[in-house]
């Protein structure tokens, strides 16, 4: 059996990792793995590979830098002709990304069968271009593998019950796999030498390129930073932002973007989590600590059901009282709600056919 796994983020890079140890373990599957190179990262290097451990891409595609448009087309020529060379038996794509589109595109026009890791989540929100990617990826995989209960129904809500060529799976969320993977893993960034801090990141569009919600996410954190610290390392887009629009950060520990492993190391050693990613949401949950998310929505639904996690947008009031109400709160994190570490298993096993 030959799968070809098609990447372009890091955080894709992480999840397929986990993957790519559980495929290790069955000589008889050969894995090719396509790097798109969407978010170009000068930092990619061997050692980055080696750090993470991390098989090294069979292809890197070098297509990044562009609009959507062109992105997405350059990205699905170029992985036709790799689909083509090496004419696998499955197409492996991850999360919502172009690059997730586009391998999922090449696939299906040449008839090889697509799986999708983290199917079925849905934020609602068509101004986001990834809640495109992830409905069109869905609509033409053959495997839809579901990290959590809700992205099930999701589905089930779409109709794809009655899909013949699709399978819904419940597998769980590969990122926990990762997590306790690279948990033994981490390092401590340089220039942190704080207890009980939050940890917050801000780099979505919706925050970035809106001039009051930046303004006032920032002068509510630089506010919480008074009694508790606040380490940020700052997306350079976000930097840049800031610098042009003259924000005040003097109260937030500003560090430098980190690596995978020293994000890993901030989150075991936070108190809380504020963050506009999606990742992160998911994260802070596996190293038992409560979130606020600024943002709108989220498409981790449960861990907001479950209290793990407040919605508050950009607003400072709720911001506020969401810090209050979760500073010291004492939750209970052993809730399994993304299969305790064994997404892994699932999917390769629905990938070599096994019941």
């Amino acid at each position: 059996m030959k799968i070809v796994t098609v990447i372009g983020a890091r955080p894709q890079f992480i999840k397929a990792a986990a993957v790519s140890r559980e495929i290790e373990k069955y000589p008889q599957i050969k894995e090719i793995i396509v790097h798109t190179g969407q978010h170009f990262d000068a930092n990619m290097s061997d050692i980055f590979f080696k750090e993470l451990h991390i098989p090294k891409p069979d292809y890197n595609l070098d297509i990044h830098g562009l609009n959507h448009g062109a992105m997405t087309g350059q990205m699905l020529e170029k992985i036709e002709e790799v689909l083509i060379k090496e004419k696998p038996d499955w197409v492996l794509v991850y999360g919502d990304t172009n690059s997730t589109i586009a391998g999922a595109l090449a696939a299906s026009k040449l008839h090889i069968k697509t799986a999708h890791v983290e199917a079925g989540l849905r934020s609602f929100n068509m101004r986001m271009p990834e809640e495109i990617n992830r409905i069109l990826t869905d609509r033409i995989s053959n495997l839809l593998f579901c990290p959590t209960q809700k992205a099930v129904e999701n589905l089930k809500n779409e109709g794809f019950e009655n899909f013949s060529f699709a399978k819904i799976v419940k597998s769980g969320d590969v990122m926990q796999d990762a997590a306790l993977f690279y948990e033994n893993l981490a390092k401590k960034p340089k220039n942190v030498n704080l207890e009980n801090f939050i940890l917050s990141t801000i780099h979505r569009a919706e925050n970035t390129d809106n001039e009051n919600r930046i303004t006032e996410i920032f002068k509510t954190l630089n506010e919480i930073a008074k009694e508790t610290p606040v380490v940020l390392p700052l997306h350079p887009r976000t930097k840049k932002i800031l610098k042009n629009l003259n924000i005040n950060t003097s109260n937030i520990n500003i560090i430098e973007p980190v690596g995978y492993l020293q994000m890993v190391w901030l989150l075991k050693n936070s108190k809380m989590v504020m963050t506009d990613s999606g990742g992160l949401q998911k994260e802070a949950f596996f190293f038992k600590k409560p979130c606020i998310t600024l943002r709108d929505e989220t498409e981790w639904v449960e861990l907001v059901e479950n209290g793990f996690n407040k919605i508050v947008g950009a607003n400072r009031e709720k911001i506020l009282k969401a810090y209050q109400e979760m500073k010291d709160i004492n939750l209970d994190f052993s809730k399994d709600l993304y299969g305790g570490g064994k997404a892994s298993k699932i999917i390769v096993k629905e990938l070599r056919g096994e019941q």
